[in-house]
């Protein structure tokens, strides 16, 4: 029978342990501490650099004053406080900003106490005009003041306050000129530094774990090594040495991470043919995600694409232009794979003693087994950590997980922490485009980032909605990657589009989220599907090779390249790109004009999309002024960064895209 005896504990490793932080503790209440995954058993995601709101719902008995701040403890146990402020909801939300300045795991909690002063404080600008116990009032104020002056070690603020509080005593002054001294701003700014905490309560920590930057921003290029250099008749297949020479010209495009699919050797039995067909023909490569032949397995590089040592001069080559390696971890084997002879038991046997293959009715894969973790989880755990470390030996530090869904989640939470604890800097990413309560669960176990339905979102409702679902709350748990196309996807909006198509979704993509991708060959426009009403490419390059003319493409100028370039450009430059928390949409009279905006580090970018590949679009914007932290009346100056056309835009302006000239608006604002 399956054992699952050896599987390990879920909450292996992880800040917060299994049981949840309280967040009921002492004289107040606190409650739905955000952000927070999985009720504090897991980490919220976050990157060094990374600013993000902390909020929990805090109340008390009576209507008495309230202060509320978070207690942040870094990964060097240094400790950091940030006063939280009520955020107007009605809800009794307290909230504040706080940028990660470090790297690793950090804490926070919630603390809440009774504030005597803005008790008093509030209570004497009531009662003390209207001369209703004015001079109590007076003096219960001056004895707070005096409180504060005894504890602080500060001889010059022990002065300040001793000071106010004998005006306050000062019978001789109207009770408005005993009380103005306290309401000066800057005294203000004293009190709130220097509160009196009364019947503290506090919650328990809640975690975040602050990565690398490239965790949360990054932009991918796929590429098929077998592809470069290659030969369609007779077929013939590329090497690494040449995908090597193509690297510069996709690092000229802005690129910052160039993706694999599996290099591995591929397997002979049922292998496919040319569009998936059930029969090979002769030459006829198969798919890379069938792993394994007589020639090795996982640990092994495709003898057609070179050696390990090529492998390691790509890696070399890529990182001298600015470029991280990330390498397909797929997790399957081909019929003749050596683990299918060495260890059956790691496969499912199927009633005939045959190896069941995989499926996903109505689509078969004869050419791959999927692995089984019931009979051996130890055995087949450790080959995969083995395989894993090899390649980070080899100067890989991320990892595309091929359908991580179908495997156990205990697999990914212990192998992701595992290796996160001796190589932190390594990132995963999940490619499974599965129901939304498995992707959560994958991104909560740990992945790094995560393929997304962004792909199948293409009218202005579904991005909004989708936007910001994932800038909220979800962002604790799951940072997307917005792929524009894949090997297995190409959309529907791209094969009827036209360039004007692929120039959209590629602005989208770009600037609606910190990380996104594209396969080989969008830049060429390339959108012929198998048959109507299928996201297949015609002539796919999962089962051919696929050799494209990128001179002859650059030489006629009907690329994408150059836009691309500009898009990536403009990212690297402006924070507010980088961030994902910060998408705040705006009201477009037109269905098919899309406006939002991002902001960090006092960088504003406006973007403004026509959605309609096929007309041009003219519409009045509407700016939400105070979104961008401005008033009504206000205008501001700016940059469009696509074309470079410099204007003053009031809260209502006119705008006019066509999807022949310009698709899109990128605008920075000008201080």
């Amino acid at each position: 029978m399956p054992s699952n005896s050896t599987s390990p504990d879920p909450g292996l490793g992880k800040p917060g342990g299994l049981i949840p932080p309280p967040t009921l503790a002492g004289r107040f209440g606190i409650r739905d501490v955000q952000p927070a995954v999985e009720s504090g058993r897991r980490p919220v995601k976050a990157v060094k650099g990374e600013d993000i709101e902390l909020s929990a719902i805090v109340f008390r008995e009576g209507h008495e004053s309230l202060g509320v701040e978070a207690l942040l403890q870094d990964p060097s146990g240094a400790e950091h406080r940030i006063r939280l402020h009520e955020v107007g909801s009605g809800d009794d939300r307290w909230a504040a900003n706080f940028r990660f300045d470090q790297e690793g795991d950090w804490t926070f909690a919630i603390i809440a106490w009774h504030d005597p002063v803005a008790t008093w404080l509030h209570r004497a600008r009531i009662k003390i005009p209207v001369g209703s116990d004015r001079e109590l009032e007076l003096a219960e104020g001056a004895l707070l003041l005096e409180r504060i002056a005894k504890v602080t070690k500060d001889t010059t603020l022990r002065k300040e306050f001793q000071d106010v509080a004998e005006i306050l005593r000062d019978t001789d002054r109207s009770g408005r000129d005993r009380l103005a001294p306290v309401e000066t701003k800057a005294f203000r700014k004293l009190l709130s530094e220097n509160p009196l905490r009364d019947f503290i309560a506090e919650s328990a920590g809640w975690p975040v774990r602050a990565e690398r930057q490239r965790a949360l921003f990054s932009s991918w290029y796929e590429m098929f090594p077998r592809s470069e250099g290659a030969s369609a008749d007779p077929p013939r297949s590329g090497t690494l040495a040449q995908a090597s020479q193509r690297l510069p010209d996709i690092a000229g495009m802005g690129f910052d991470v160039v993706y694999l699919p599996p290099i591995h050797p591929i397997g002979h039995s049922h292998r496919k043919g040319r569009n998936n067909t059930t029969e090979a023909g002769n030459g006829d490569p198969g798919s890379p995600w069938a792993v394994g032949s007589a020639e090795g397995g996982h640990d092994a590089i495709h003898p057609d694409l070179g050696t390990m040592a090529d492998f390691d001069d790509f890696v070399a080559t890529a990182s001298k232009n600015g470029l991280s390696v990330a390498l397909d971890l797929a997790l399957q084997a081909a019929p003749d794979h050596p683990w299918v002879a060495d260890h059956p038991e790691w496969f499912q046997a199927r009633a005939d003693g045959t190896i069941a293959y995989a499926e996903n009715p109505p689509k078969k894969y004869q050419d791959i087994y999927p692995l089984n973790f019931d009979e051996d989880p130890e055995g087949l755990y450790a080959e995969i950590v083995r395989v894993v470390r090899l390649w980070l030996s080899h100067g890989v530090r991320i990892l595309r997980v091929d359908n991580p869904h179908t495997k156990p989640l205990w697999v990914w939470d212990r192998l992701i922490g595992e290796i996160n604890a001796t190589d932190p800097d390594v990132i995963f990413l999940a490619e499974a485009f599965t129901q939304p309560a498995m992707m959560r669960a994958l991104a909560s176990v740990g992945f790094q980032q995560s393929y997304s339905y962004f792909t199948w979102r293409n009218d202005k409702p579904e991005l909004t909605e989708y936007l910001e679902e994932l800038s909220d709350q979800s962002a604790a748990y799951m940072r997307p990657n917005f792929f524009v196309n894949t090997p297995d996807i190409l959309p529907e909006f791209l094969q009827h589009g036209g360039p004007a198509a692929f120039a959209i979704r590629a602005t989208l993509a770009a600037t609606m989220s910190p990380s996104w991708g594209m396969y080989s060959g969008f830049e060429l426009f390339e959108h012929q599907a198998i048959r109507p009403g299928s996201e297949d490419y015609l002539d796919s390059e999962k089962f051919q090779y696929r050799p494209r003319d990128w001179v002859a493409a650059q030489r006629h100028g009907h690329t994408l390249i150059g836009y691309v370039g500009l898009l990536n450009a403009v990212r690297r430059e402006n924070p507010a790109l980088q961030a994902l928390r910060n998408i705040r949409f705006h009201h477009a009279d037109d269905a098919d004009v899309i406006v939002y905006s991002k902001q960090d580090l006092g960088n504003t970018v406006i973007v403004i999309v026509n959605l309609n590949p096929h007309e041009t679009r003219e519409t009045t914007v509407r700016l939400n002024m105070k979104a961008l932290g401005l008033d009504w009346q206000d205008t501001i100056q700016v940059t469009d960064l696509i074309s470079g056309g410099q204007w003053t835009w009031h809260p209502d302006f006119y705008v006019k895209l066509t999807p022949h000239d310009q698709v899109a608006h990128i605008a920075v604002v000008r201080e």
